[in-house]
């Protein structure tokens, strides 16, 4: 950030990286982990990638991005690593057919272009970070261009369980932990699941030692007392040293909007049609599920076209050029606000942009190239903005405003109705008669022997993965309804079970050795969090 003193604000680029824990070592197949495999050969390698071009290149950036625990859990995990790979050599089989397939049509260099994808993220995955993304991404912490905060231990959605606010404190502290084992130091912030913000949250972010966290522009703007900057400064939260920052709505706007936003352009790769639906049974069958249920396989030919269903070619050098000129127009609309702002300001601006990271490379195919383009035309065409992360601002201004935030999340209407609506308000009851037990037992037994103490972390990781909020989020949604009612009630089912064989003093090694190794997350784990 050498433009400190030349710039007039500051854009904070935010990428919000989740997937809900997927792991299921009891089939050699489970549909619901390709978004775990679609994502990596997508999102996270595409994007290291750019992030090595950058650094290759002189060319200095700050992003911040959230890698939750249950990503980072699974990004490290054996067997989804030793899976993914045969994923990869399946997808680069599937193109090198499709190079033969395609020979003399208009869609031969697309499948050159996916081979040479392919290609790179094996060797990405392989030969640069040992199978493990974590370590790229720590790469880039430790050399000063990524800000790696942490987010609730499952994605839990906070407000609706603050009921019980032990549990709350509980997602806080593991997230805590996990963050330290994976990326060895403290977590500088956190993103609050679903931005989901109840008033009282942050004395459990300023507990666990967290510097800040982002708001939904709502739960800034109805602040008591009114923001005097708005979003465009944070604020400290009443009573701790916990700072808030707010989405601002343009800059989100021109990514997300599904009618004025950037990944609808009608150059960019539809991400609908894809072969896994277009070509023959025979052919396609050993790449898509084996029970023969069509899939995606991430080669998808056509772009965007317009609003009928006859789709266009893919061309990647158009959808590249058309990246750019997104880029450059989004840096100029930044530019613009910034010198308004900053006319009416006792301080530089900052602008917050935060997006789900998996828009980038996976909804929006260009998406990465797009970042890398603005990294670049941020750094060498104008010196109105630079890039800064949240712990950058706090140091140049580390006295804010200090305000009352607003109940709030970034979900449709702004608050929890995603979260709790007919088709899943029935989990609730069991979470928080769950949540009351393991606050119990957590109390009751301080100082366990080792087989009590491995039943109640096992009780707690059972926990902690029901309260996922992607399982209601999901039922909300109605795709893959089915998937998410029974890993919920499989969790809930797990804890009763485990808890029942505590009230009765008995220890089923067994079905715990089972549970741990399924379900092995946070192997730091320790219930007493709870307590």
């Amino acid at each position: 950030m050498d433009s400190h003193n030349t710039t007039k604000g500051y854009l904070s680029l935010v990428l919000h990286a989740h997937l809900p824990y997927v792991r299921h070592p009891e089939c050699d197949y489970m549909l619901e982990e390709n978004w775990f495999y679609e994502a990596m050969t997508e999102c996270y390698l595409p994007l290291l990638a750019i992030f090595d071009n950058l650094v290759s290149d002189g060319v200095p950036f700050k992003i911040t991005m959230s890698l939750t625990p249950t990503l980072c859990s699974m990004m490290a995990d054996g067997l989804l690593q030793e899976r993914y790979q045969k994923r990869l050599n399946n997808l680069i089989e599937l193109t090198e057919k499709e190079l033969n397939r395609t020979q003399n049509t208009k869609f031969h260099t697309i499948a050159e272009m996916y081979l040479s994808r392919f290609t790179l993220c094996r060797n990405l995955f392989n030969n640069v970070y040992g199978a493990d993304a974590t370590k790229g991404f720590k790469k880039f912490q430790d050399l000063g261009f990524l800000e790696i905060i942490t987010c609730a231990a499952t994605h839990g959605y906070l407000p609706n369980m603050q009921v019980n606010p032990n549990a709350v404190r509980a997602q806080i502290l593991t997230a805590v932990n996990s963050y330290q084992r994976f990326f060895g130091r403290n977590p500088p912030g956190i993103w609050l699941p679903e931005c989901g913000y109840y008033p009282g949250v942050e004395k459990f972010v300023d507990e666990a030692g967290i510097g800040y966290f982002f708001l939904e522009t709502h739960g800034i703007l109805h602040a008591d007392p009114l923001p005097k900057h708005g979003v465009y400064a944070p604020v400290n939260c009443k009573d701790t040293k916990v700072a808030a920052f707010g989405r601002d709505v343009e800059s989100s706007k021109s990514v997300w909007s599904a009618q004025e936003g950037y990944p609808g352009h009608p150059s960019y790769r539809d991400f609908y049609r894809d072969i896994g639906f277009d070509l023959d049974m025979d052919y396609i069958a050993p790449y898509i599920d084996p029970i023969g249920t069509r899939t995606s396989t991430s080669i998808k030919y056509h772009k965007v076209t317009g609003q009928g269903n006859e789709k266009q070619p893919y061309n990647r050098d158009e959808g590249i050029r058309t990246a750019a000129l997104h880029a450059g127009n989004f840096m100029f609309n930044r530019q613009k606000q910034v010198e308004h702002l900053s006319s009416m300001m006792d301080r530089k601006p900052i602008i917050v942009a935060p997006y789900d990271a998996e828009l980038f490379g996976h909804w929006w195919y260009e998406g990465p190239e797009w970042l890398n383009f603005l990294i670049r035309k941020i750094s060498f065409e104008q010196d109105t903005i630079s890039l800064a992360t949240p712990s950058d601002y706090l140091k140049i201004y580390p006295s804010n405003q200090h305000c009352q935030p607003a109940f709030s999340s970034w979900g449709e209407g702004g608050y929890s109705e995603v979260w709790l609506q007919e088709c899943n308000s029935w989990i609730y009851r069991h979470l928080h008669r769950m949540e009351e037990r393991m606050i119990d037992c957590a109390r009751k037994f301080p100082d366990p022997d080792q087989n009590l103490k491995r039943l109640l972390n096992q009780m707690a990781r059972e926990l902690l993965l029901a309260e996922s909020s992607d399982w209601a989020f999901i039922m909300k949604t109605g795709t893959m309804v089915q998937y998410a009612q029974r890993r919920t009630k499989e969790h809930i089912a797990n804890f009763l079970r485990l808890y029942e064989d505590l009230q009765n003093n008995r220890y089923d090694f067994d079905f715990i050795s089972l549970l741990e190794s399924h379900n092995n997350i946070f192997p730091e784990i320790d219930y007493r969090v709870y307590s």
